[in-house]
Parts: C-alpha cells; sequence; structure tokens
C-alpha cells in the first residue's frame, strides 16, 4: 500500500469515527500534498510524501515553540497532536547511538576533517537519514564533531 493510499485511509477512518482533530490534521497534509504537486507539476512518490511530511512536522515545531514563548498553551498543545497525526507517517526516528554512527559513517564517505568539510557531508547525511532523524539535531552533531 502506497503512503497516499494509507493517508486516505486513515481520513476515512477519522471521518467514520467523526475525530475532528484528527482529520483536521490528515486533511492539511493531503491539501499540502495536492498543493505541491500542483506547484511542481508532478506525481508525488513516497520518498516526495515523506519529504512534505518532514516539512509540516518541522513548522508545527516551531509554531509550537512559538506558541509556547507566548504563553499559548491551547494552541501549542493543538500543533503537537498535529505534530503526533503527521509523525504516524514517518519512519521509525533513530536512536542517539545509530545516529552518531550514520554520522561517523558519512564523515569517513566524504573524507571530512574539518568544518569547512561539512557542505560535503550534510547532503551525503540527508540522502542516508531521510525521514529517520532531524535534520537540526544531525547538522549540530556533525559541526560539533568536526570542529574538534
Amino acid at each position: 500500500m502506497s503512503l497516499m493510499q494509507r493517508i486516505q485511509d486513515d481520513m476515512k477512518a477519522a471521518l467514520r469515527a467523526k475525530d475532528s482533530a484528527r482529520l483536521s490534521a490528515v486533511r492539511l497534509l493531503i491539501a499540502a500534498i495536492k498543493q505541491r504537486e500542483i506547484d511542481d507539476r508532478i506525481q508525488l512518490d513516497d520518498a516526495g510524501i515523506l519529504s512534505t511530511v518532514e516539512k509540516l512536522v518541522k513548522q508545527r515545531r516551531d509554531s509550537a515553540s512559538q506558541y509556547d514563548a507566548a504563553n499559548r498553551p491551547d494552541l501549542a498543545a493543538n500543533e503537537r497532536f498535529e505534530i503526533e497525526v503527521l509523525s504516524a507517517y514517518l519512519p521509525a526516528q533513530l536512536s542517539d547511538a545509530e545516529l552518531d554512527a550514520e554520522i561517523a559513517a558519512a564523515i569517513a564517505d566524504a573524507g571530512a576533517t574539518s568544518i569547512a568539510d561539512l557542505g560535503r557531508v550534510m547532503p551525503q547525511l540527508k540522502a542516508r537519514l531521510a525521514g529517520r532523524a532531524d535534520m537540526a539535531e544531525a547538522s549540530r552533531r556533525v559541526r560539533a564533531r568536526l570542529s574538534t
């Protein structure tokens, strides 16, 4: 079953269960996917859908932190719920040890020795970690490792 079919099935299940919050989050995802397909004039495959989901999750995390800073816990809770719903479509996240192992392998493959080599490491890492890790955290760890 394709990822898009799974998302549509989840929308139907939310409709039947009258779960309006989950339905809203899934419809938001479908709208973002369709918008990207229209903008790029392509039919998204599972990898394209995953990148869209990642983008939406990142936006929700940023919004939740801003709502927390503005003392709006109700809105922050809504964003966190949407993160929970959207995260169900992402592959399992890597543990810290697995992430460190992937970073070490990418650094070795790129032959990186200093922070100036970051531009060679990150594209490799992005391909390896697609959807399985937060790239901001991965970038922070690569910078820390290369700067020592």
